[in-house]
């Protein structure tokens, strides 16, 4: 494997330019009482409905968003960001007249859709594995192959290049799979396991070792391994995947100190996360976490950056803070910790729950400086930050926050603070999303109990 030399070129922090209320659409319901901007006037430029919304990720044109939505998923035109539409929406799902549910993660390679699920452990008969659909028409998604039945729970998945990535976990392992899904044939070809590479790793509480989320890059899939850490596994064979390194806030002995509950919902640990730049050279890990009544650091989680430009020696560079919150418990009813995110082009955009959304400029990991950040409490509570275009990027929020009034809802934000700058930066291409949130009884690092997603289904219905 080959790495590029890391970059670091500087860039022009955004300046504060009011956006006019003009472009924001009739269903824009965030309003100045209730929503906070930094600089001032930077707001969304537009929103549409999106019920039991969580993952959403972009299509190679920018011009399309898919969006996990717990019974099913849906397709959303933001081809006119200041008006997104609504083109389809599937649910509920189901297979053999088996439901699928808790779908909180669908992935986008070229024409293809891969939805999976469910995301936690189920004591119900539901249907484990993921579903590929044909979304050349996005406001006709029609499914192609055999579903493929996994017997374990998804909780998240990376799509690229035919190659399907998946964490598979359980209290006794808990395994990166791949699977080959060229021409809607399904095969698993390849897997590499955490308690296989470091059995001592078997001693703990398994969601405190959950795998819980995969990115790949350069032949690199990168782990969010919770309090194991993040690794990087080399998948150029990706038949036989093999250890490269990792970076981890909390060690082994930590891990076995702390109870289950404290060692779940955290700090330190709580890798939930991770992803790199165009370069494969900054990697940032989220860590979602609560506050527990601990010790520090106890809090919400933030976003940790690495230089990565030497995979096999990876260098900690400096963390960002979550935003404040009045409670960080779980039950708070004020979920600040950081969730999804991508980093594109020296820019960090990052999504915090009820902390709303936020730029960063990375062109000097060392010292990111943010550029600007919109919350609204009591509305949006965001899933994911993705980008469409050099113009836009786009952040799902969902409903699933234990306690919260928040509502699913896709949102379109301008990629610059300073829109006369933008035309400087050179064309972004599309990259595939990622990611998802666990149960509270059930998955580490998560956003959602099952019953309580079944109560808030049921009051939509």
């Amino acid at each position: 494997m080959q790495r590029r030399e890391f970059l670091r070129t500087s860039g022009a922090a955004g300046v504060a330019v009011a956006l006019s209320e003009a472009v924001l659409t009739a269903t824009t319901r965030a309003t100045a009482a209730a929503a906070e901007s930094t600089p001032d006037g930077y707001e969304p430029l537009g929103r549409v409905d999106v019920t039991g919304a969580a993952e959403a990720v972009v299509g190679d044109g920018g011009e399309t968003v898919y969006l996990a939505t717990t019974d099913g998923f849906a397709t959303v035109d933001i081809s006119d960001p200041s008006e997104p539409e609504l083109l389809a929406d599937r649910f509920p799902l189901e297979v053999d007249d088996t439901p699928f549910r808790e779908i909180l993660d669908v992935k986008v390679d070229g024409n293809r859709l891969v939805v999976a699920g469910p995301a936690n452990q189920q004591e119900d008969d539901v249907f484990h594995g993921f579903e590929l659909y044909d979304v050349s028409d996005p406001a006709d998604p029609v499914a192609v192959g055999e579903p493929y039945e996994t017997g374990y729970h998804i909780h998240n998945c990376f799509f690229a290049d035919d190659l399907l990535y998946v964490v598979a976990n359980s209290e006794s392992a808990n395994p990166l799979v791949i699977f080959d899904v060229s021409d809607d044939d399904v095969e698993e070809i390849g897997r590499w396991s955490l308690v296989e590479h470091e059995p001592e790793w078997q001693e703990v509480y398994w969601l405190a070792r959950y795998n819980h989320d995969v990115y790949v890059h350069d032949e690199i899939a990168y782990l969010a391994h919770w309090n194991a850490g993040t690794y990087l596994i080399d998948v150029s064979d990706p038949t036989e995947p093999e250890y490269v390194s990792r970076v981890m806030d909390t060690d082994l002995e930590e891990s076995l100190a702390l109870d289950d509950g404290e060692a779940q919902m955290g700090l330190p640990g709580n890798d939930h996360y991770s992803a790199v730049d165009d370069t494969g050279d900054l990697l940032a890990v989220g860590r979602e976490a609560w506050a527990t009544g601990g010790d520090e650091p106890d809090g919400p989680g933030g976003i940790d950056l690495y230089d990565v430009s030497d995979p096999t020696d990876p260098e900690e560079l400096v963390s960002i803070d979550a935003p404040p919150a009045d409670d960080a418990s779980y039950y708070g009813e004020e979920w600040t910790t950081a969730h999804n995110f991508e980093l594109r082009d020296d820019r960090l955009y990052s999504s915090w729950y009820q902390g709303g959304i936020k730029i960063h400029d990375v062109s000097d990991p060392a010292e990111p400086e943010e550029l600007a950040h919109w919350r609204d409490t009591d509305a949006a509570g965001f899933w994911t930050a993705r980008v469409a275009d050099n113009e836009t990027f786009v952040a799902s929020s969902t409903p699933l926050i234990p306690g919260a009034e928040t509502e699913g809802a896709l949102y379109t934000f301008p990629t610059d603070p300073d829109p006369d700058s933008s035309a400087s930066r050179g064309p972004l291409d599309s990259i595939p999303g990622f990611t998802g949130a666990a149960g509270l009884a059930g998955v580490a690092g998560g956003a959602v109990a099952l019953e309580w997603l079944r109560r808030r289904d049921d009051a939509d219905r």
